[in-house]
């Protein structure tokens, strides 16, 4: 299933002009002509390539947002809001989340397993077992929810910023903090130059902070250039291998930025975090292991 297809729009939006120059730009012109002019059991044609790079991020998102949500749930104690939905997959704002799941309401294919304020449009349940009844998503879920600590790592490799093959076996006999992220994911952006000062305070003790950058299997629209000046301007001072389709699956199919595992120096997973951690709490977490580390 696409996301969309069931509408005809046929529209060529660079004649649009909304007076968006940003980053998002191509993405805010697409959702605000869908905003204003979706009519269910349609079908879209969009054609310039900016289109339909927008269109495919559309339709990664459209299968991880009732995980995303769920998982959210499980983990956080609440329902994500508009904004955070957008803040996970890099749409320009809460409208474009309120678009994307006013689609996925308005497609018969899709089960309801949304419900939502019809003032606010936030969300105010999700039912988690018409999720798993559906095929679509079920073993994607029973992935999402494992337990991770106590598990071993899986022994994951890839292509580094640099252009170096690296493998988590570099990392041999060291603690590990494997930070999952994309690039101007807000907490990530939050939390980014704290990992830079864990990284400098305790890397001389068997310890290294490891990232595996998600955008391109997120298919966002940052290239290598961009993410070597993000990287500058926070200062990263760590290893950056970038994400691809195995790893995330093995990592149980990650949908919430930040997911970070503390791994013990045997490879075991000691902590799992999803979202933003403060600064106590990783400090706290990494000294721990490295003092009973220490002691043995």
């Amino acid at each position: 299933m696409r996301l969309l297809t069931h509408l005809r729009i046929v529209a060529l939006l660079s004649s649009i002009s909304l007076g968006c120059q940003s980053f998002h730009g191509p993405e805010q012109r697409i959702i605000r002509y869908l905003k204003g002019n979706i009519e269910p059991g349609e079908r879209l044609v969009f054609t310039a390539p900016e289109e339909r790079a927008v269109l495919d991020k559309l339709n990664a998102a459209f299968f991880r947002i009732p995980l995303f949500v769920i998982e959210f749930e499980k983990r956080l104690g609440r329902l994500p809001t508009l904004e955070d939905i957008a803040s996970q997959f890099d749409f320009y704002g809460p409208e474009a989340a309120d678009v994307v799941l006013s689609i996925m309401e308005s497609d018969p294919r899709v089960p309801q397993f949304i419900q939502r304020d019809p003032e606010t449009h936030e969300l105010t349940g999700i039912d988690i077992a018409l999720v798993q009844a559906d095929e679509r998503f079920n073993q994607a879920l029973e992935r999402t929810l494992i337990g991770w600590e106590g598990r071993a790592f899986p022994a994951i490799s890839g292509t580094s910023f640099a252009g170096r093959e690296t493998s988590i076996e570099d990392f041999e006999n060291k603690t590990l903090l494997v930070y999952v992220w994309f690039t101007n994911c807000p907490p990530c952006v939050k939390i980014g130059p704290e990992l830079v000062a864990l990284q400098q305070h305790y890397s001389g003790e068997r310890f290294s902070v490891l990232g595996l950058n998600a955008d391109r299997v997120l298919k966002l629209e940052y290239d290598d250039v961009y993410r070597a000046d993000y990287a500058k301007k926070i200062g990263i001072n760590y290893t950056n291998l970038h994400l691809t389709p195995k790893v995330r699956a093995w990592l149980g199919n990650v949908n919430i930025f930040p997911t970070l595992f503390l791994v013990s120096p045997g490879g075991t997973i000691l902590k799992h975090y999803v979202n933003y951690q403060s600064p106590e709490v990783l400090r706290t977490a990494v000294e721990d292991v490295l003092s009973l580390d220490a002691g043995e």
